[in-house]
């Protein structure tokens, strides 16, 4: 009883699935699988991000142990998909979250933030994992240049004029 009971929350985990799901497919014979999601931006029409990450199937929760944890690898890929309507997004360097999601039943969850560069007139988007004990350097950025693009800011344009990008 005590080895079902890991068995059956890592099979409910493994089949609760999001709305926004757009793909999946396994990658090997253990059952783990490769999800990609759709996720929008609350504040920001006309953009959609594909999200994708690893799911651990349940072979590979027996065989390695670690029932509740899948791993924090992901990456992500935004577009202008529409007309570009943006609300009262937060302008600080810090930017905002967009969305988050658990990796596991304890800590670990991805986050998608939202950070403005006005000086460029883009906007970056940067998955990343949130693991509160020995951090994570993983994460992934994607961009949607505003440049040259018919944006509407709703509650108004920032007050920075753009300039061009200096070299790196």
């Amino acid at each position: 009883m005590t080895l079902l009971l890991p068995v059956l929350i890592a099979a409910f985990l493994s089949g609760c699935g999001n709305d926004n799901e757009v793909g999946e497919f396994k990658n090997d014979f253990y059952g783990n699988e490769i999800k990609v999601q759709a996720l929008t931006d609350p504040k920001v029409e006309g953009v959609t991000c594909h999200l994708t990450y690893f799911d651990r199937g349940v072979l590979d929760r027996m065989a390695k142990g670690n029932w509740f944890e899948d791993p924090s690898n992901s990456s992500i890929a935004c577009r202008q998909t529409g007309p570009l309507r943006i609300d009262d997004i937060d302008l600080s360097k810090d930017g905002e979250m967009v969305f988050s999601q658990r990796q596991s039943l304890v800590f670990k969850s991805i986050g998608v933030r939202r950070v403005f560069d006005s000086d460029n007139q883009t906007l970056m988007y940067i998955v990343y994992s949130r693991k509160p004990i020995d951090g994570s350097a993983k994460m992934a950025l994607s961009t949607v240049a505003l440049y040259g693009q018919d944006v509407e800011w709703i509650n108004g344009a920032p007050t920075s004029t753009p300039t061009p990008a200096s070299g790196l």
